[in-house]
């Protein structure tokens, strides 16, 4: 219950921090704008040559694509400010700051950064879903939105963890300046059904990289395409992962030697 007030309060805290520039707002809206308008042109140009990609029908790759942008909101509002943090933290030997507070050390550098006006993203992926789970021809039980619903969660968990460890990182590779903008350009893969691509590639973004897990799955979720087992892999590979996380950022601390060592 500690981790939920700490980040209540954070988030309070960001909230009000981010109203003092109103004007992010409409720059974070704009951007949202593009992206979605960019995802929607690059749908219309694929599917006006064919009638389906893969098995995945055009309302379907809505789906796909709204999971995609809503979750890439959820990170540029909490998870990548606060592990870019963690990096200039390490960088300048100043996360002794976190480490010395009577909190939980992960959780703090997890929570402490909030930028509100990024979860335009959020809300513009959410009604992108909306739109392609109604376009879909044979319906979305209520089931298969609270299934959809687990599974976000669960795809918003793996992509904190791949965030934890890349930056964790910093403690060996001090300088990660690319961390940003590695993630993105790999982010970008998920616009599409990890299926499309070849074998090699597929389980790299799905076990290496669980984009493939964060989005595609919750999007089989709601396109009566999930099976048991499916579901099954991804939560023991949530709880595996969730625990290396947890190993690996103890290790990494190790490493640190900030301001007062």
């Amino acid at each position: 219950m500690r981790v939920f007030q700490l980040g209540w309060l954070y988030l309070r805290l960001g909230t009000m921090n981010e109203l003092q520039y109103r004007a992010n707002f409409f720059v974070a809206a704009f951007q949202s704008l593009l992206t979605v308008s960019v995802g929607l042109i690059v749908l219309a140009l694929v599917y006006s040559h064919t009638t389906e990609l893969n098995g995945w029908t055009q309302s379907e790759l809505l789906v796909i694509l709204g999971i995609q942008i809503l979750l890439g909101g959820v990170v540029h509002t909490s998870f990548q400010p606060n592990m870019q943090r963690l990096v200039d933290e390490v960088q300048d030997g100043k996360l002794d700051f976190a480490l010395t507070k009577p909190e939980d050390a992960q959780a703090l550098i997890s929570l402490r950064d909030v930028q509100i006006w990024q979860a335009v993203d959020v809300i513009s992926g959410s009604v992108i879903v909306v739109v392609g789970a109604a376009r879909i021809a044979q319906g979305v039980s209520i089931g298969h939105v609270f299934a959809f619903l687990a599974l976000l969660l669960l795809g918003a968990l793996l992509l904190y963890c791949f965030w934890l460890i890349i930056a964790t990182g910093a403690f060996w590779i001090v300088n990660m300046w690319f961390l940003a903008e590695l993630f993105e350009g790999l982010y970008q893969t998920g616009r599409w059904p990890i299926g499309v691509y070849p074998g090699w590639l597929r389980y790299s973004m799905t076990y290496l990289v669980p984009i493939g897990f964060a989005v595609t799955v919750p999007a089989q979720a709601l396109t009566s395409r999930l099976h048991w087992t499916t579901v099954l892999i991804a939560l023991g590979f949530a709880v595996a992962l969730s625990a290396f996380t947890r190993w690996f950022w103890r290790f990494g601390l190790r490493r640190y030697s900030g301001a007062s060592a």
